[in-house]
């Protein structure tokens, strides 16, 4: 991964808005007609706005009401400040997917602009992604969710270790290994951590915990913090131990009295401890050792 591209310029320089010149007028220079063929172009021009279609590889799925209304408003006022980063839909001539920018692609549909400045790069399928991700980080617009699907597609699809992509997006190898455990959680808890009904400090004190949606549930009821959310988890798991060995405790009481006269006998023949399970017609014997020449002698007691 050593020739990524970085992001040290930031995303300006990756996508080669700085020092920008002059918004051109349609149809007025051959920037223009490039978006009639598909030409990668460093111009600003603008272009219809159904000649744009989303990212495929866009991380991010949730776009909040509220502020596609405030950047719709901003946009009737002021227009689209900022040109929509796009490039060339594979195999169609004079389409285009949005690279950065969808955002302002919705509000301007819903403020009925009938055209949107737009600038075309020539970026393949893993350039694409990379700044679309990178985009939404660093703006935060990713939510827990979508940043670990996000981070979990960059691997599995263009090989990057979580060290090279945490020098690429700018975040610790631990931020990325954090984020991508939250993926283990199950889906009902996904949901409630993508709608913020969860923050990632709470999901991650659930993972690996047990009943992990009855956890969430109970977090989102009470409105417990991060710290009384480990707590409660911690408890849980404590709790389970408890009823495991419960359960155990339980499981012996109940072996009937020649079992235990056998297990006393074997034990008494090896001079160590053995424990006999079973249910029906099938159980196991545990024989306990001491020290690593007890298992010695085991063995050599079974080869023979």
């Amino acid at each position: 991964m050593a020739d990524k591209r970085g992001l040290g310029r930031g995303l300006s320089a990756l996508m080669g808005e700085e020092d920008a010149p002059p918004k051109k007028k349609k149809d007025s220079t051959p920037a223009a007609e490039a978006a009639t063929d598909n030409r990668p172009s460093t111009e600003q021009l603008e272009i219809p706005v159904e000649y744009l279609e989303p990212n495929p590889f866009q991380p991010r799925r949730t776009f909040t009401e509220d502020d596609l209304k405030d950047l719709t408003a901003s946009v009737k006022e002021r227009g689209i400040i900022q040109p929509i980063i796009v490039r060339p839909k594979p195999g169609v001539t004079g389409r285009f997917q949005i690279i950065a920018g969808e955002r302002r692609w919705r509000a301007a549909q819903r403020a009925q602009l009938h055209e949107v400045p737009v600038r075309i790069k020539d970026f393949d399928d893993a350039q694409a992604l990379e700044i679309a991700i990178v985009e939404n980080v660093q703006r935060a617009d990713l939510n827990p969710v979508e940043e670990a699907r996000g981070y979990r597609q960059l691997m599995d699809e263009f090989g990057y270790t979580q060290d090279a992509l945490g020098k690429f997006i700018g975040k610790s190898r631990s931020h990325i290994a954090n984020t991508l455990r939250l993926l283990s959680l199950p889906e009902g808890v996904q949901v409630m951590l993508a709608d913020g009904r969860l923050s990632a400090g709470h999901a991650r004190a659930l993972i690996g915990a047990d009943d992990v949606m009855a956890l969430a549930n109970e977090i989102v009821k009470k409105g417990l913090s991060v710290r009384e959310a480990e707590a409660l988890a911690k408890r849980g798991e404590g709790e389970g131990k408890s009823a495991a060995k419960s359960g155990k405790d339980a499981a012996k009481a109940q072996k009937d009295a020649d079992t235990k006269a056998l297990e006393q006998r074997l034990s008494n023949t090896i001079g160590m401890k053995v424990e006999i399970n079973h249910s029906g017609e099938k159980g196991a014997v545990t024989i306990h050792y001491r020290s690593l020449e007890q298992l010695d002698d085991i063995c050599k007691r079974l080869a023979k």
